[in-house]
């Protein structure tokens, strides 16, 4: 249940800021690494999702 209410707040953060073009990724359980470069432009917000978790924004 903790894990649960972990990757909600996690997904949250993602969805609050957006996506867009030149922000990376980092995925927390393989380390997986990826940099956007075109948005989609779907009316709703896309989730980057890797290990079935959804990515942190990489610190520069």
């Amino acid at each position: 249940m903790a894990q649960k209410k972990a990757a909600k707040k996690a997904l949250k953060k993602v969805v609050k800021k957006g996506v867009k073009k030149g922000d990376a990724y980092k995925c927390g359980v393989c380390g997986l690494a990826v940099t956007v470069d075109e948005v989609c432009g779907c009316m709703e917000v896309c989730d980057i999702v890797c290990c079935e978790k959804p990515m942190k924004p990489k610190k520069a």
